[in-house]
């Protein structure tokens, strides 16, 4: 029974390793534009090649983006994405969103 219980727990103590490492990894290879996007108008292109999401990037996580539009807010699942382009405002102009 010794033997097993080490085991165990050397198998609990590798996966919690694995799952730190892993953290580490995406906080420092994470998507470093997303963030300097927030706040700025978009045109988000689907991979479906459906119809282009047009609004403000409100936040964002590992898998999504959260987008406020013109008829709402709208999640965004990043693996659907094909492009993000920022929409280019002249200056002193401000979007009513």
């Amino acid at each position: 029974m010794a033997v097993q219980e080490v085991n165990m727990e050397t198998k609990e103590s590798n996966s919690k390793t694995m799952v730190k490492e892993t953290k580490g990894i995406a906080e420092r290879h994470g998507p470093q534009f997303i963030p300097k996007l927030r706040g700025k108008k978009v045109i988000i292109r689907l991979i479906s090649g459906g119809q282009s999401v047009t609004g403000t990037i409100e936040g964002y996580n590992p898998q999504e983006i959260l987008i406020q539009t013109a008829k709402g807010q709208l999640l965004v699942f990043k693996h659907a994405i094909a492009t993000i382009e920022i929409v280019d405002e002249p200056k002193g102009y401000k979007a009513d969103i």
